[in-house]
Parts: structure tokens; C-alpha cells; sequence
């Protein structure tokens, strides 16, 4: 199946490809090669309508809107009514979005003039039901203006509707979501069975769009923990990976720094009933809770692109836990980190997996088991009483 939109969306730039950039594959090799491991596996499922969430900008007029993603270095926008990456669902909700703005008249945000209302257009299907938890994000901080909208869109996907949001952004600036929320009907978060164990996602919180292999990524890090083993998990988000770790585990330490995740990771605890009491979470930067490190067998590392703090990186290379497992969504990131974990001689590699989180997209996800390594023991004198004489 060809892409109706390319040219000019950039959304796939390596549309029809499969795997990770030769490049990219090639680094991961020489790293995997000098560590002693086989050849590495890419990690890649279906391609067509594997993302189960998008964010869209909203632009163009009231009476011929466009639902789609700016075009590279510009704020252009490709309409993508059609796109073949989305769940069929999403791309459902836009063709809905587009004719309640036509019949509600609603104004347009226009970039160089800071003015109109509705900006982007944020769509989560759940699996469970195949419904859409759907946000409309408007150029202002209360959500009057849009009510008509929302009213019209509600009625016309019925069923197909999980929950309808407001969100509130009125700032001049590239990031899509503000600080103000308002539900307007439906659960208060979308909610996935990843790993044996319910995870919650509320609307401003981060998800995997690709949620068949995150699947596959949170069962490879359950094979690498220990039965009984303490977990510590940094940047645990709405505890996708944790979660389905607390039943085996000796006890799991979350944290997280976001408020949205951390009200995931709530739900996500409540949810796991009298197991719950195994379970902590500390409040705030993983930087701040270095001193948990020493009480983890397990520590799992999630961080944003950026990749981990520094002072994090630097713990974990002078002082390494038994286990390290490392989830990085940036190779650049993921090389240096790797290079500073080994270097000191304490850490080994022991596993890598390259997984294709974003098919058609430069975007390696990369998956690193590393473990402590044992020190030689040299015996260079054995005592008169050791020898038994």
C-alpha cells in the first residue's frame, strides 16, 4: 500500500523500509560485538496502523480545516486524513473532528497572529474497547468556545468515544499541551493491560503509540529480572514496566516527576489490590533519589531523549547495581551512556535489543541489560593453616 499523503508529509521519512537505519545498526553491532554478544536482533512487528496514539495540528479555515503535522522547519501544514500509520480509529476521529468544526463554524489557531481557537487534536485508542480517548486543545483557558464543538463530536462517534477533554494552552509556543484540563465526559484515563498488570494513562501523560511492541519490550525486561529481586524503577512514567514486575518482585520503588504520570501510577497501584503494599514511589527527579540505588537488585532506567542526569550516570558507573536495565529512546544518548557505564571496568554488557517502536522513522528504541561485574579474587599467599598443615 502506497502513502496518499507522501509528498509532503515527513511523518515516515524512511516510509516502505524495514528495521533501523544502516547506520544505527552498525553502531549497536560494534558495541554488541565488543561486549562479547551474538549478533543482535532488530525487534519490529507490523508497520500499517500499528499507532494507537496521535497528536495532530488543527489549522486552516472553519469551513475546509486540516488535521495533519507541520511540514519540516515550518508551520505548514499536511492534512492526513488517510494515513496508514494510524489505527483506523484515529484517523475515524479526525475525519469526525474536521466535519464538527465545518457545522460548528469554530475559529482555527493561526500561528503568526496568536489568534483562533482550536490548536491540536490529541487521539488514544484503548485496545480493550477500541475507543478514543480524544483532547482538544484550544488557544485559551477556559473551555466555553469549544463546548458546540465537543457537543457535535460526541454525538457523532457515539459509542466509539472513550472520553472527551479540554485541554487549555494559550501560550506562544511549540509545545501542544497546557497546564489547564477539563473532562467533559468518560473515564479519567485509558487503561492497558501491559506485562500482566493494568497501567493508566491519563490524557497528559506519555504512552508507547506503539503498543503491540511495547508489549514485547516490558516481557524482555520481566525475563531479565530475578524472582524475589528488589526493583528500583527511575522515570517509571504511569509504571508500564514496574507494574508487571510487583508480583515476582521483593518490592518496586517508582519514580517520577510528572504529575500526570505519577496520577497514572496511582491508578495503576490502586489496581494492583493487596500487592499494592509492595510497592513505593518517590516524588521528583531521579537525580534526587540516588541513595536508593544502593538498596535495588534491579534498577530500570527509562529516561526522556535527553537521556539520564548526569549525576545518575555518573552513580551508576562508579557504583553499579547487580542489574541494570536501560530503556533509551535516543541511540546518540544510549551510545555515550553505554560507553560511560563500561569504561570504569565495573559494568558488563550482557543483552541488547534494538526494538522499531516507530516503523518508517530514524527512532531506534534500545533495551541494554547491563550487570555488575565480579571481581577477581587472587590468592597470592595461602597461610599454613589454610593448607591444613
Amino acid at each position: 500500500m502506497e502513502c496518499p499523503h507522501r509528498p509532503p508529509c515527513p511523518g515516515c521519512p524512511r516510509f516502505g523500509a524495514r528495521g533501523i537505519p544502516a547506520a544505527a545498526l552498525a553502531a549497536l553491532a560494534t558495541l554488541a560485538d565488543t561486549a562479547g554478544l551474538p549478533a543482535i536482533r532488530v525487534v519490529e512487528g507490523p508497520a500499517r496502523g500499528y499507532r494507537h496514539r496521535a497528536r495532530l495540528a488543527v489549522r486552516g479555515r472553519s469551513a475546509s480545516p486540516k488535521v495533519g503535522i507541520f511540514q519540516e522547519g515550518s508551520h505548514q501544514i499536511v492534512d492526513v486524513p488517510r494515513c496508514v500509520v494510524h489505527h483506523p480509529l484515529i484517523n475515524e476521529v479526525v475525519g469526525a473532528v474536521k466535519a464538527a468544526i465545518r457545522r460548528t463554524g469554530v475559529s482555527l489557531y493561526r500561528d503568526a497572529s496568536h489568534r483562533g481557537c482550536l490548536r491540536y487534536l490529541q487521539v488514544v485508542v484503548e485496545r480493550a474497547t477500541q475507543r478514543a480517548q480524544v483532547v482538544l486543545v484550544a488557544n485559551d483557558t477556559t473551555p466555553h468556545a469549544l463546548a458546540p464543538l465537543a457537543e457535535t463530536l460526541a454525538s457523532a462517534l457515539g459509542p466509539r468515544l472513550h472520553s472527551l477533554w479540554w485541554n487549555g494552552n494559550a501560550d506562544r509556543t511549540n509545545t501542544i499541551l497546557g497546564r489547564f484540563w477539563h473532562r467533559w465526559s468518560g473515564p479519567e484515563a485509558v487503561c492497558e493491560t501491559i506485562g500482566g498488570a493494568r497501567v493508566f494513562y491519563p490524557p497528559g501523560a506519555f504512552g508507547q503509540a506503539n503498543l503491540p511492541l511495547a508489549d514485547q519490550l516490558v516481557a524482555l525486561v520481566q525475563s531479565w529480572m530475578p524472582n524475589g529481586a528488589r526493583v528500583l524503577e527511575l522515570h517509571a512514567g504511569v509504571g508500564a514496566i514496574g507494574l508487571g514486575l510487583v508480583g515476582r518482585a521483593g518490592g518496586v520503588v517508582f519514580n517520577e516527576v510528572s504529575a500526570d504520570a505519577r496520577a497514572g501510577l496511582d491508578m495503576g497501584i490502586a489496581a494492583l489490590g493487596a500487592s499494592a503494599g509492595q510497592t513505593r514511589v518517590l516524588d521528583g527527579r531521579a537525580a534526587e533519589h540516588l541513595s536508593a540505588l544502593a538498596e535495588a537488585d534491579l534498577v530500570v532506567c527509562d529516561p526522556p531523549r535527553q537521556g539520564l542526569e548526569p549525576a545518575l550516570l555518573a552513580e551508576l558507573a562508579a557504583m553499579p547495581p547487580p542489574r541494570l536495565v536501560l530503556v533509551s529512546c535516543r541511540l546518540e544518548a544510549f551510545l555515550a551512556e553505554a560507553q560511560t557505564l563500561l569504561a570504569g571496568g565495573r559494568t558488563t554488557l550482557r543483552a541488547l535489543a534494538p526494538f522499531v517502536l516507530l516503523p518508517y522513522t530514524e527512532h531506534v528504541e534500545t533495551v541494554a541489560l547491563f550487570t555488575r561485574r565480579q571481581p577477581r579474587v587472587r590468592i597470592d599467599h595461602i597461610s599454613r593453616t589454610q593448607r591444613g598443615t
